[in-house]
């Protein structure tokens, strides 16, 4: 079976945070402390039985991992097809991510399967909608939790979406995902995780 990769932890937005505060203070109070300290609580590994295939639907497969409160629940999309000028390029998919206890939902991420170019947007067009993601590392988030909401309403609404990126060599990619399933694929993770 082909292995599907666990969502990236939404730490990255705290990340962000923290970078941000440690600039414009220069100095390590013990706010930054705790803001790292949370940053590896967070991305610590989920003790679970591991992560577990539910279903698929057409182009997007769902997965559960953990129990109750620290059930985390996500669906799992990869591109139909990908166009840029490279060489080598890593696993590239995008992750619709609800966590029990962090009471995180719809959380959008997408894996470039390169680093992004420090500071750059991914720009993410679903039929004649045009989302902006920032970057971080080879990850790709919505700037809040309003962003991940419309980004999911319009793929459940939509069609086909296409993902433009710039990696840190300067090279443009676009990955074209077909949303076919997608919204049943986001129905069984809403009932696995019991959100309505």
């Amino acid at each position: 079976m082909k292995r599907i990769p666990h969502p990236t932890s939404p730490t990255t937005r705290c990340r962000k945070e923290y970078k941000e505060l440690t600039v414009r203070t220069k100095t390590i109070s013990p706010l930054a402390v705790f803001l790292a300290g949370l940053v590896v609580f967070a991305t610590a590994p989920v003790q679970s039985a591991g992560v577990k295939s539910a279903k698929v639907f057409k182009d997007w497969s769902v997965h559960v991992a953990g129990k109750n409160k620290q059930k985390i629940c996500y669906l799992h999309g990869e591109p139909k097809k990908s166009a840029g000028k490279y060489n080598r390029r890593g696993p590239t998919y995008m992750q619709v991510t609800h966590r029990v206890a962090d009471r995180a939902r719809n959380e959008v991420s997408i894996t470039a399967g390169y680093s992004y170019k420090k500071g750059s947007d991914v720009n993410v067009k679903i039929d004649k909608k045009t989302f902006s993601m920032f970057t971080d590392g080879a990850t790709a988030w919505s700037r809040d939790v309003r962003g991940d909401v419309a980004l999911v309403a319009a793929m459940r609404a939509g069609t086909t979406m296409v993902v433009t990126g710039t990696s840190t060599r300067g090279t443009v990619t676009k990955d074209r995902y077909s949303l076919a399933g997608f919204t049943a694929a986001h129905k069984a993770i809403n009932k696995a995780c019991g959100i309505k």
